[in-house]
C-alpha cells in the first residue's frame, strides 16, 4: 500500500493548494480541541450546577434556562446553532 500524496489527501489540483489545506486543516483540528476543551469544561460547571440545584431541593433542568442558551446559539448561528446547542445541553445534562 502507497501513502498518499498531499495532494491526493485534500483533493487540492495543484500543490500550492494542497499545502493551503494542509495548514487549514492543522489549524481546524488545533479549534476542535479548543473546542472539546471548552465543552468538558462547561460540563463540569453545568454538573455543579446541577448538583447545587438538586440539593436545594430544586429540579436537575431549568428549562427557561436551556431556552435561553438555545436563543442565544440560534441567534448566534442561525438554525443549525440550534442543533450545536440542544447537543451541547445533551452532553452537559449528564444521566437523566
Amino acid at each position: 500500500m502507497t501513502a498518499l500524496t498531499q495532494t491526493e489527501k485534500t483533493g487540492a489540483r495543484t500543490d500550492e493548494a494542497a499545502t493551503l489545506i494542509g495548514d487549514a486543516r492543522e489549524r481546524i483540528d488545533a479549534l476542535d480541541d479548543r473546542i472539546i476543551g471548552l465543552i468538558q469544561e462547561r460540563m463540569a460547571v453545568s454538573a455543579v450546577i446541577q448538583e447545587a440545584r438538586i440539593s436545594s431541593g430544586g429540579r436537575r433542568v431549568n428549562l427557561a434556562r436551556e431556552m435561553e442558551v438555545l436563543g442565544h446559539f440560534r441567534d448566534a448561528l442561525g438554525k443549525p446553532g440550534t442543533a450545536l446547542a440542544m447537543t451541547m445541553l445533551e452532553l452537559c445534562r449528564g444521566r437523566i
